[in-house]
């Protein structure tokens, strides 16, 4: 079975509508641009050079790659807040904890399921945006596909590198970790939290061959990353290390840096305030790296006290007018 076929069913088959990428349209517009390019050539014996289109094909201009971006945009932002509702769900504690069980509203298998539609949604729609780009390079003799996926990377719109997807390889490993004794919960193929020379990554095996590696190493503190954040721009530091390169408090937290603030990796800017704290990802690390959790809590505590404390002694001071 062809994949846009493959792919009109699956999106037409879940209980409720959510946004994917037009396939099929965008397939229509790629073999109109097609027959409008042979006509071209033939008019210019056949020369392929006259049929490359980095600035000439309407499609590049204002059609394909707009309606694609936008697609992609929906999708992404659907994913990651379903995402983030089912991992706000799976930790939830105290009254809310007893108030979603008692009610009914979600139990621990509807969670899993929940997990393995989200999955399923994210790869197949990375596997329609692939393919389409792959279209459009065949059609137009052009690089232009691998250059809008880059463009697409670099402006967060790119499923794959989501924050929520490392957050639920991570409940995928908690899950089967915790159900050794019974059939474990299955989100991923091949998904696991390896160490290379004592340094640890997230791994999990995809579509076509394509693997991602997730790197658990702070670049700022150069060791395993502590109390895990992932900035909008996809690098995850500690907790403590990301407020030092925002250059603020543990109190004042994330959502008071600066906007000129930049990420220490990329230089991009404007990546704090929407930091993602990786919850799972915490609690996955701590069982696996206990002894070094312990020794790294006992050390920040200390300075997490020392912040607190200056920042209470500030807002005294203000308030008394010193």
């Amino acid at each position: 079975m062809k994949f846009c076929k493959t792919y009109q069913e699956y999106m037409q088959g879940m209980e409720r509508e959510l946004p994917g990428v037009g396939f099929k349209k965008l397939k229509k517009i790629l073999k109109k641009c097609r027959q409008d390019l042979e006509s071209h050539n033939s008019s210019d014996n056949g020369d392929l050079s006259a049929s490359s289109c980095p600035h000439q094909c309407p499609v590049c201009d204002g059609t394909f790659f707009p309606s694609l971006l936008k697609e992609m945009s929906d999708v992404v932002g659907c994913f990651n807040e379903r995402a983030q509702k089912l991992l706000d769900l799976h930790l939830a504690t105290g009254f809310k904890k007893y108030y979603i069980w008692c009610k009914g509203k979600q139990d621990h298998i509807s969670l899993i399921q929940e997990g393995q539609d989200l999955v399923t949604y994210a790869m197949i729609n990375a596997i329609a945006v692939r393919k389409i780009l792959k279209k459009y390079d065949k059609v137009h003799y052009s690089t232009q596909g691998q250059a809008f996926k880059s463009r697409a990377q670099s402006m967060h719109v790119e499923i794959l590198q989501s924050p929520w997807l490392c957050e639920l390889m991570a409940f995928h490993i908690n899950l089967r970790e915790k159900e050794k004794r019974r059939k474990p919960a299955k989100l991923f193929d091949g998904c696991y939290l390896k160490f290379t020379d004592g340094k640890p990554s997230l791994a999990c095996e995809l579509f076509d061959s394509v693997k991602l590696d997730i790197d658990l190493t702070c670049s700022i503190c150069l060791d395993t990353v502590f109390d895990p954040v992932a900035l909008t721009c996809g690098h995850i530091f500690c907790y403590m290390c990301a407020c030092s390169a925002a250059s603020v408090t543990i109190v004042d937290g994330l959502q008071a840096a600066s906007p000129k603030e930049k990420c220490p990796l990329c230089r991009e800017a404007r990546v704090f305030e929407g930091a993602v704290h990786l919850d799972e990802l915490n609690i996955l690390l701590s069982r696996r790296c206990h002894e070094y959790w312990e020794e790294r809590l006992q050390s920040e505590r200390a300075e997490r006290v020392k912040q607190a404390k200056e920042h209470w002694e500030f807002q005294c001071r203000a308030f008394m007018g010193v």
